[in-house]
């Protein structure tokens, strides 16, 4: 029979029409203001919890529309923004540093669909309003950070090996190694190249009654650098994201050596960007007994010890020996310390981290140890009526104790200025270290109601090119027009069912690709309907026409959109987040297309023609 599609395919039209509405039916159902409560290591979510924050909130004459209770969060909905705002701020007093309270758009889809596990597409940062970052990676600091890290590895295999050397120093961004006699040096020159590949170890000059080697960072390794840097400040920049428990939040890679960081519905931006921005770590050092204070500031520092400023004004003499450091840090959280009432941070190390304090606690009882707060700051100052950055790295003493016992990975570090300070500073500490501090090169802020009006501005696009599309299509094509109108529409539910399934990030430009698609995805049908217009005027019947106007236009069709994709899929592979989704919506809108205009209109055509004597074709 001609033109007839068997039962088994008509029903799985169908089936694939009813996924697609059912997955597309989210996004009519729109987000409600909302507070998210997440626990901090050591926080509990339960119903205790619920009934007294609701119960808090009822004092306060605030009621949520509703309220939802997981294993990881508790999610409280209210019918306007004014409310939402409010019970935050409630509930940050009331469950103070315990918990991540922060301000949430939910999507309002009714149960029955979530149990289907369908949620609306996400809006982005053009769309919803939020903040926009982009942030350079002080790349010379973290090659300076790297240098540093190999001055001490040669020092300490150098002692390892019982190999006596005079001075380990920085020179310009290289290591200088001094060694007492030439022996020593040949022996050291030689174990350095098999232990530190990475770096190019050459003999200075002649030999001399102080022979030197120096040791420059290899081109590989200074890559090798910079890549580390970029992809684990991406990694910490996520985790505070996390901890400032935005949803939704978009961080990646631009360039080789710039991050963006967008954070739709961020209402904080002062908040974000001094989280996002800010590279507090910590330092232990032993401090150094053995010389005067007094002494070191006249000039004379000991060799391998360094003065360091504490927050009374005074100077402090530590070894420069580093015991550990921030990145050694698994965990960390703030509170008030028992007997003094002062702020305190406690402390997790990780596995190495607790061995090395294990042995210098155990080898150091009744030594005094210091802590070292340091912070890279960016500073602005005004220069012929031109803003100019510059950067400091403030480096602090904030607490002397003595070793009273041995302990290793679990401790408390106290001596900060106020609890905030300490809150701060443990949410930096649990989100890892930035490997290279981070300058915020450019900001922008979105409002909501500038969301919205793209939003609305969006719509109207596509509804426009959408209507003109149908007028034109119904007009001049008749009967043959209206498949394609249907076919059109039902394009449009399976691309936005398709975004909503991969969870998708919907910005202006894939608004953009969505109305290319719109008028492309008539395309395939028009050169069916000419094709059709042909066999007729060539005298075939129009059952033969119709067969042949879908057989002989199938090659040029795939042609056509096989190349659109593939242009498609280079934006996706070299385009930046912008590109990235004008690339995705018009790669789906292709490949859906290609179904609703081929398959989807056939069937249409199949139901209302096939099999049946016809004299004459309205098209």
């Amino acid at each position: 029979m001609k033109n007839h599609f068997p039962v088994w395919k008509n029903l799985l039209i169908v089936i694939v029409l009813v996924i697609a509405c059912i997955y597309a039916l989210p996004n009519l159902y729109g987000d409600d203001p909302s507070v998210q409560i997440s626990p901090l290591r050591g926080a509990v979510i339960n119903n205790g919890l619920l009934s007294d924050v609701k119960k808090e909130l009822s004092g306060e004459q605030i009621e949520p529309l509703k309220d939802e209770l997981t294993e990881s969060q508790i999610l409280l909905r209210f019918s306007n923004t004014e409310e939402q705002l409010k019970a935050s701020d409630i509930i940050k007093a009331k469950l103070g540093n315990s918990y991540i309270v922060a301000l949430n758009l939910a999507p309002a889809t009714p149960m029955w669909l979530r149990s289907l596990y369908a949620a609306p597409m996400y809006l982005g940062l053009d769309l919803r309003g939020g903040v926009h970052f982009l942030l350079e990676v002080d790349m010379a600091a973290a090659e300076k950070q790297a240098v540093s890290r190999a001055s001490t590895d040669i020092r300490q295999h150098l002692r390892e090996n019982k190999l006596r050397y005079l001075s380990v120093v920085i020179d310009k961004g290289n290591i200088r190694i001094k060694f007492r006699d030439q022996q020593v040096h040949d022996a050291a020159l030689s174990q350095l190249d098999d232990k530190f590949e990475t770096w190019e170890f050459v003999a200075e000059g002649n030999t001399s009654a102080t022979p030197t080697l120096i040791a420059n960072m290899s081109d590989k390794e200074r890559k090798v650098v910079r890549k580390y840097a970029l992809q684990q400040n991406i990694i910490t920049l996520k985790n505070r994201v996390n901890e400032l428990g935005v949803a939704e939040p978009i961080v990646q890679q631009q360039g080789d050596s710039r991050i963006v960081v967008e954070l739709p519905g961020v209402q904080d931006t002062a908040r974000a960007k001094e989280i996002l921005g800010a590279t507090a770590t910590l330092e232990y050092h032993l401090v150094d007994g053995e010389h005067s204070v007094s002494s070191a500031i006249a000039g004379r520092v000991p060799l391998g010890s360094k003065l360091y400023r504490n927050r009374q004004g005074g100077q402090v003499l530590l070894k420069k020996q580093i015991i550990v450091t921030g990145d050694e840090i698994i965990g960390a959280s703030s509170g008030i310390e028992g007997e003094t009432g002062s702020a305190m941070v406690s402390v997790t190390l990780d596995g190495p981290g607790g061995k090395k304090m294990s042995k210098t606690t155990r080898e150091n009882i009744g030594k005094p140890m210091a802590v070292v707060f340091i912070e890279n700051r960016t500073e602005i100052e005004m220069v012929d009526g031109k803003p100019v950055r510059y950067k400091t790295v403030v480096e602090e003493v904030i607490n002397v104790a003595t070793i009273r016992g041995h302990f290793s990975n679990r401790f408390q570090t106290t001596g900060l200025d106020n609890s905030a300070e300490a809150r701060d500073l443990a949410l930096l500490l649990r989100a890892g270290a930035l490997a290279a501090p981070v300058d915020i090169v450019e900001e922008r802020t979105v409002g909501p109601s500038l969301g919205q009006d793209n939003i609305d501005m969006g719509f109207n696009s596509v509804m426009i090119g959408f209507v003109l599309v149908l007028i034109f299509m119904a007009v001049y094509y008749k009967t043959f027009g209206l498949f394609a109108d249907m076919a059109l529409a039902t394009n449009l539910v399976f691309i936005i069912a398709v975004l909503s399934m991969l969870q998708a990030t919907l910005t202006l430009p894939g608004i953009a690709g969505i109305v290319l698609t719109v008028g492309m995805a008539v395309d395939a049908n028009v050169l069916i309907f000419e094709r059709i217009k042909e066999e007729l005027k060539n005298g075939n019947s129009p059952q033969a026409s119709i067969q042949a106007g879908y057989e002989k236009a199938f090659a040029t069709i795939a042609d056509a959109n096989i190349t659109t994709l593939i242009a498609a899929l280079i934006l996706f592979g070299f385009g930046t987040g912008p590109i990235k989704g004008f690339a995705i919506t018009l790669s789906i809108g292709v490949l859906t297309s290609m179904f609703t205009a081929i398959v989807g209109t056939r069937a249409l055509v199949n139901l209302t023609y096939g099999n049946r004597q016809i004299n004459r074709l309205r098209i």
